[in-house]
């Protein structure tokens, strides 16, 4: 174990139970975070040449007046 975790243990046992248990679901909400973040850094990672792509042309068509405002009412 990690002297930072080790010492993190520390911490949360000299706490009441009761604020240990919420120290560890905020824990988890934060870890379950984290690894959303990095899920949707790995996809956006994997997309991005997509997304390049699409904007340019985007741009392109709009550039050349081939493309319409959005309407959002049709949304």
């Amino acid at each position: 174990m990690s002297a930072a975790i080790s010492t993190i243990v520390k911490m949360i046992e000299s706490l009441p139970d009761d604020l240990q248990e919420k120290v560890v679901e905020h824990l988890r909400d934060y870890i379950a975070d984290l690894e959303d973040e990095k899920r949707w850094d790995a996809s956006f990672k994997r997309t991005q040449n997509n997304l390049v792509t699409a904007a340019r042309k985007a741009k392109q068509e709009i550039a050349e007046g081939r493309s319409m405002p959005m309407d959002y009412e049709q949304l």
